[in-house]
């Protein structure tokens, strides 16, 4: 292993360094005491070299093809378990992009997900095992997941042919096979967690199977979070039914617990919202002394936000809660390429523009960054969103202490 020589260079360092200090307690000429630093210098160098060549010289022979990844895992250990804790709310696409970027920053990660879903795979097994839905559970998983990136895209895998298992991904499946094992959908999340090697926590909002109810501004009403995008008639106000849906105990102590709280980016009515319906959530983020930050999205949602600016979701969000829920919104400044602009304009769809002056006269403080990554869709850049979230956590950390 080559380790002899490394043990000696450890020795050395330590000789070096016990002479260094020698000299400087006894000598007095300024000249000598130069030499004893530099070679106490010298025997630090040392001895951190040979310590980390014995431990890599070990991690070669006992583990040889994840020599390199042991090493970038030790350090992230010991650096992200010190990051701030997080709790993230949403559901979607948009909540497991932002993932990616924070848990390159912090392993304390609480993701307070929807289980509203309805529609796809996730609905299917929700008629057929009388379960949750697995799919934005997933996602979350998978965007945390530290394990090989196989296993991740193994999670990911959807059946494109195959009779009744078409449609389905197997990260689903896995999910509804570990519920009926472990016995409830709670447990199965826990052990899927560990099979993905995650950082953080993936928990639902609750464990009470509930629809949700979209009242519409001609009087209509939708029922599923499937259906709500088809109606015709704008959005006036979100329910779910039951009303009397409980939050797991894991959302409220990690509410409790966080440094900051952030809503979003995702479907403002059938991602976000859902969430805050849910048993007491709303008056624990009220209560909470974490920074609270909502994410808009970039581009409005047809049959959920059409036509809406910043404020407008900044406000929808207020008006089914309660004023102060949201400190801080982010918005984005960057244009979006017309390119990109015709693509979306198809599906009715276009930027949300982002009023400043309305969301301050809301009490919202507002930071406006170019967040936004344009290479197949347009979607929140996870990588620059995440460092503006945690640089404002550690900010207002800064001024507290």
């Amino acid at each position: 292993m080559w380790v002899k020589r490394w043990i000696l260079l450890t020795v050395f360092g330590i000789i070096m360094i016990s002479m260094g200090f020698v000299v400087m307690l006894l000598e007095q000429n300024p000249k000598s005491k130069l030499y004893a630093t530099i070679i106490i210098m010298i025997g630090i160098v040392s001895v951190v070299t040979g310590i980390k060549r014995i431990i890599k010289s070990f991690v070669a022979v006992f583990l040889p093809e994840h020599e390199d990844q042991l090493v970038d895992k030790l350090y992230q250990k010991r650096v992200l378990e010190k990051g701030p804790r997080i709790v993230v709310i949403g559901g979607g696409t948009g909540l497991s992009t932002m993932l990616h970027g924070l848990k390159e920053y912090t392993s304390n990660i609480t993701a307070i997900v929807t289980v509203a879903d309805d529609g796809g795979s996730s609905g299917r097994l929700r008629k057929d095992f009388d379960m949750l839905p697995p799919g934005d559970i997933r996602n979350c998983l998978v965007a945390l997941a530290d394990a090989e990136p196989l296993m991740g895209k193994l999670f990911q895998f959807r059946f494109e042919e195959g009779g009744d298992l078409k449609g389905h991904s197997f990260g689903n499946l896995f999910i509804a096979a570990m519920t009926r094992v472990a016995g409830n959908f709670d447990t199965a999340i826990k052990e899927s967690s560990k099979v993905l090697a995650i950082r953080g926590r993936v928990v639902p909002a609750t464990l009470d199977k509930a629809a949700l109810v979209a009242e519409h501004i001609d009087g209509t009403e939708t029922v599923g979070e499937s259906n709500i995008p088809n109606a015709a008639s704008p959005i006036r106000r979100i329910t779910l039914r039951p009303a009397e849906c409980t939050a797991t105990n894991e959302a409220i102590d990690a509410i409790r617990k966080a440094d900051a709280v952030v809503l979003g980016p995702g479907s403002l009515y059938t991602s976000i919202m859902p969430n805050l319906l849910v048993g007491t959530m709303a008056k624990e983020l009220l209560a909470s002394k974490a920074v609270k930050v909502y994410v808009c999205n970039v581009m409005t949602q047809k049959g959920e936000t059409g036509g809406y600016k910043a404020s407008d979701h900044v406000r929808a969000i207020i008006n089914h809660t309660a004023s102060g829920i949201i400190n801080y919104c982010i918005v984005n400044t960057a244009r979006i390429h017309k390119d990109m602009l015709k693509k979306y304009e198809g599906e009715d769809s276009y930027p949300v523009a982002a009023d400043i002056e309305n969301l301050k006269k809301l009490k919202i403080k507002v930071i406006e960054a170019h967040i936004v990554s344009t290479k197949d869709y347009v979607r929140h850049d996870s990588v620059t969103l995440a460092k503006i979230i945690v640089d404002l956590v550690l900010s207002l950390k800064k001024v507290k202490n």
